[in-house]
């Protein structure tokens, strides 16, 4: 049997460019489609097939291009393959083709339904006056098009109560793939002498905060933590929120060190080093709790979310209603008393190689 993958635009960097590549290894032959291509040295060029959006000035305006992205899904042309898997977080699921394709079994593995218009609350992008005037419209074509898919996986418990209310659909879930062996190893890390210099300056024993610096991802509940349990903090990162975390932390003297953008090496050995982890957005799935878990570090996080789907409460981390003072002094020291190979067992219930079993077994049978 021939296949196609279907890809809403490949990226540099990312959680759904790393879904991609896994199936593009367990799925060789399967050329695939995307809107446009950011990412040209992921693949090689034969085998990525971009749509007329990647000519016009709308590459990458995905806001602006939104109200004709359904349309252009529906029109890729031939293909003679007989399934098609659609890697979804927009409209990708919407995909047609000609030729016998026309008839393909279609499978859609879902990391959300679209925020733009469905949860515009908690996407800022779905705020804007073109994405406002197309979202009741495009709800309801939203809607219509999901039911044409054969079967449906979602990327979290969290995400699949947010298929069955929005599209109305029923989804199994199989979670995204994180390379552990990644994290739970044991090697030497291969630091430069400038990232052995910022290890070597930490403080003996700190909290993390770790991820892009935007306002979601709350790093200031990791510099609250760290003044709540008396702790130093560390926050790993970089974004437009920055120049606001340190205002924030200059109010604590001392007790912050930022280290910028860390490289694979260095974040193993942050997670490594750290007390705990701390994660407080709500996520649909969440990836780095996972690796954290991965080095046997345990988790802070909240219990709404897919975080609270990776990590065990009391046996791997802790997860919090709330994040006042008292529940984040009482999160910390129950941390302490956490088994780290309980960390590294769980996490590899959530390995790469889980996803690409459950991913061939459900596409091939």
């Amino acid at each position: 049997m021939t296949g196609v993958i279907v890809h809403e635009w490949l990226e540099p960097h990312g959680g759904a460019e790393k879904v991609v590549e896994e199936l593009a290894g367990l799925f060789p032959d399967a050329p695939i489609h995307c809107l446009w291509n950011d990412a040209p040295e992921r693949f090689h060029h034969d085998r990525v097939r971009e749509t007329w959006l990647a000519k016009t000035p709308l590459r990458r305006k995905k806001s602006l291009a939104l109200p004709l992205m359904p349309a252009t899904w529906r029109n890729l042309g031939h293909s003679d393959a007989d399934w098609i898997l659609c890697s979804s977080h927009l409209f990708a699921h919407h995909a047609r083709f000609r030729g016998p394709a026309a008839d393909a079994k279609k499978f859609v593995y879902a990391y959300t339904t679209a925020r733009y218009i469905w949860t515009p609350e908690i996407d800022e992008r779905g705020r804007s006056l073109p994405v406002r005037i197309a979202a009741k419209p495009l709800r309801k074509l939203d809607r219509t098009r999901a039911s044409e898919p054969a079967e449906i996986a979602s990327i979290s418990r969290f995400v699949q109560e947010r298929i069955e209310r929005t599209w109305e659909r029923e989804s199994r879930v199989i979670y995204p793939p994180v390379n552990v062996a990644a994290f739970d190893n044991r090697e030497e890390p291969n630091l430069t002498g400038h990232e052995q210099q910022i290890l070597d300056e930490l403080p003996e024993s700190f909290v993390l905060g770790a991820s892009r610096f935007i306002p979601y991802k709350r790093l200031d509940l990791a510099i609250r933590a760290g003044v709540a349990a008396g702790i130093k903090v560390v926050l790993a990162g970089d974004g437009p929120l920055r120049t606001d975390l340190e205002a924030y932390a200059a109010n604590h003297p001392g007790l912050v060190t930022f280290v910028q953008s860390p490289s694979h090496h260095l974040l193993r050995e942050l997670y490594r080093r750290c007390q705990v982890y701390i994660f407080p957005p709500v996520e649909d799935f969440g990836i780095m709790p996972v690796e954290a878990m991965a080095t046997g570090t345990p988790v802070i996080a909240s219990r709404v979310g897919g975080a609270a789907e990776t990590i065990v409460d009391g046996e791997t981390g802790v997860l919090l209603e709330s994040f006042g003072d008292s529940d984040l002094r009482a999160a910390i020291s129950a941390a302490e008393r956490i088994d780290p190979e309980a960390c590294r067992s769980r996490a590899w219930k959530f390995d790469s190689e889980v996803f690409r079993l459950s991913m061939k077994n459900w596409i091939t049978g």
